[in-house]
Formats: structure tokens, sequence, C-alpha cells
């Protein structure tokens, strides 16, 4: 097979950017292509995000998420810095509102430790030094967690990948793919285009491409709706930085936290609720597709079962501003229903096994150069990069693409 590409990426958000760069950075004069089915990239996850640089004090150490979002947040405050990027090192509250909480904490306290992460343990009366109008029984500050704007970071990371050589090729969706011995052929709305090695950056949709390229993920993306609200601009000085509960452990949302933005705004949220579509962004949005196949996945059924009690209270704050307003209280008790103002949702792209469980780390399939894979297999999937992707973009794109040039090597290409 005569190719168009050595390695084609399906999916334009920051970690497939990342991924095409950090292609032509190890091996410069790659021919290198970026799909993505939206007129602009980084329109979906990337795009509609906190702006959070996340330190990795939750994640279990030795885990992916904990290794790359660690190193991740120190390369992306210098990636910013020396891009001029709107960024700042805030650092976070992570605030025990009852006693109840204290444990959990402590917990992540020792969590943070273990990951190398700069934390202090504060008293309630600790806590107003920082954020003068939040209250609880105790507090951790996490000195390493930043704000950016990730937007503009993908907007750099695409210019950098196309003055290396980068084909970008947006407003062109993968339709169809044929993954063969010597090479991947895909189909768009305006292209037959073939590759050496195909990788699945698709997010949202990875799933389903990795079932066209004709591979078995196992799991099934079940999209989650975040919803927010900001603060009215006369209300902001209420928050200084960022301030967080103290999460379930038994479920991978961060709940309702309040971070102010490069530019000064402050978001409120969010909740976490089935999306009806998988970009979804609210009640209205309906698609039958997207609903049929999480209906008819039996994980989405036992997720249902599990946590049925914690979603009817993120419903219940969904429907109700009242609701969503009390939560908010707990960590801000001056704030009312008239100061916080609609804001844009974003939906999580979550991937979920059979069993139900949540994968709760990055996740990659394919081609695996550590496990002797099959030579033959020329697919690299990235099947789950919810947050804190966008903070460890850039360590996810240089292991994405050195799968992707493993098996590009494996192939003899």
């Amino acid at each position: 097979m005569a190719y168009d590409y050595d390695v084609l990426v399906v999916g334009g958000g920051i970690v497939g950017l990342a991924t095409a760069y950090a292609l032509v950075r190890e091996r410069p004069g790659l021919a290198v292509g970026v799909l993505e089915k939206e007129d602009f990239l980084a329109s979906h996850q990337t795009g509609r995000n906190s702006g959070v640089i996340h330190s990795g004090v939750y994640y279990r150490p030795g885990s992916l998420k904990a290794r790359f979002a660690v190193h991740g947040a120190a390369e992306m405050v210098d990636f910013c810095r020396e891009h001029g990027i709107a960024h700042e090192v805030t650092g976070k509250l992570i605030v025990a509102v009852d006693r109840e909480e204290l444990p959990r904490l402590h917990a992540l306290a020792q969590r943070g430790r273990e990951n190398g992460i700069p934390v202090r343990e504060l008293g309630s009366a600790q806590i107003t030094e920082y954020e003068p109008h939040v209250t609880g029984v105790a507090g951790l500050h996490v000195g390493s967690t930043g704000i950016c704007d990730f937007p503009a970071v993908a907007r750099t990371l695409a210019g950098l990948a196309e003055r290396a050589g980068v084909w970008l090729r947006p407003a062109e969706e993968a339709r169809g793919i044929d993954h063969r011995r010597d090479g991947v052929t895909v189909l768009t709305q305006r292209s037959e285009l073939r590759a050496g090695v195909l990788v699945n950056c698709a997010g949202l949709h990875s799933d389903r491409v990795a079932r066209l390229a004709g591979d078995d993920p196992g799991v099934r993306i079940v999209p989650f709706r975040g919803e927010y609200y900001e603060l009215a601009e006369e209300r902001r000085d209420l928050v200084r930085g960022l301030v967080y509960p103290v999460p379930d452990p038994a479920f991978p949302f961060l709940g309702v936290h309040l971070t102010r933005g490069v530019h000064g705004d402050v978001h409120v949220g969010p909740n976490a609720v089935p999306a009806l579509a998988r970009e979804g962004y609210d009640w209205r949005t309906v698609r039958l597709r997207d609903v049929a196949g999480t209906v008819a996945f039996p994980g989405a059924w036992r997720i249902a079962r599990r946590h049925w009690r914690y979603e009817v209270g993120e419903l219940h704050r969904s429907l109700s501003k009242r609701a969503f307003t009390s939560a908010v209280r707990r960590l801000l008790p001056e704030v009312a229903a008239a100061d916080l103002v609609p804001a844009a949702a974003g939906v999580r792209a979550q991937a979920v096994a059979r069993d139900g469980t949540l994968l709760d780390d990055f996740a990659f399939a394919g081609f695996d150069p550590d496990a002797k894979a099959a030579a033959s297999s020329r697919l690299v999937h990235v099947l789950n990069a919810p947050s804190p992707a966008a903070t460890a973009s850039l360590p996810i794109g240089r292991e994405v693409a050195r799968r992707a040039l493993a098996a590009l090597d494996a192939a003899g290409c």
C-alpha cells in the first residue's frame, strides 16, 4: 500500500494535537495527518473544560493519571510561559465541611505526599487565610494546582504541529476504516486516505472509532454532562482562587466546586448527569442512536443500580437552581441563587466496562510495544482520557506517539 500518511490521527482535541506534535518532534519528516470532524479543532472536551491545571492529588500513586498529571502540570506551566498563554499557579483548597469528611481529607493529604505534591493541612481558621468567604472544619492546600487557557494551548499545539509538517484536516470525519496487514484505509466524506498506522484520539467517540476499525475495545463511552453556573460579575470577589469539596471516592467526579479562570470569571459546578447525546450540552439535545447505545449497554444499567442515590441528587441539582445553590452554600455560605448565572456545559467522555466499572485511569489499546503485541496491529487507541487529560496532554501525547512509532517500526514502514 502506498501511504498518504505514515500516521493518521483521528481527533483534533488537545490529546490528538499533542500526539501529532510529539510524533514530528520525535521523528522529523514523518508524514502525519489529523482528522477532525468539526469545523474547528478542540470543539468539545478541550474547549469546554474548567481550565484547571490539576496537581494529581486525587489519583492512585503509580497510576498513569498520577504520573502524567504531576509531570504534565509542571510541563503545562512551562509550555504556557514559553508561548505566552494566559496561566497562573494559584494553588487550591480542598475543604471538609463536616467532621465525617476528615478521614477522606487526611487520606488525600497522604496521597498527595506519595505523589510528590506540595500539600498543607489546615485548620478551620487557616482556611480564611486563603479564602475569607469559605467555611469548613478543615482544609488541604495544594500548591501546584493552576489555571490556564486550554483552547489557546490547543491552538498553539496545532500551529507548532502544522509548522513542523503535520496536515490538519478539520471538517473531515472518519466514516469507514479498513485495517489490513499492509496498512489502514480511512474513508471520509471527501477522501480515501491510506496510512501506515492509525491513532484513535476521538474522545467522546473513541469506542466507536475502535469498533469501526474492527477492534472490540471492551468498554463503552457513557457521556456525563457537567452543568455550570458562574458568579455574577459583581460577586466574583467572593472567591480568590480554586475551592473544592472532599470528593466521594466511589464516583470519579469532584463535586460542585469554585474555579476562578484566567479571565477573572468564577465558574461554579459542575454536577454530573447522564447526557442524552454524546455531544449533548443541554437537556434539549437528544440523539436516539446515542441513547439506544447507552441503554443497550449492560454497564450503564449496572452504574445506575450501583449509584442511583448519588445520581438522583445530581439530577435534582440539574433541574432545581435552588438545590444547586444549596450545594454551593456548603462551601460558600454567602452565595444566593441570584448570584449564579448559567454558563456553558461540558460532556465528559467516561469509559465504562461491561460490569459497570467506571475506568479510573487513562486507558490505551491496540499496539502495545511493552506487551510484544502482534506486528500486524497498526492501530493505537486512546480509550479513556477524561480529566485530567488536558493537564496531562503533553506526556499523554508522547506516550501515544511512542506506541504509534513502535507500531510503524514493527510493520517495517
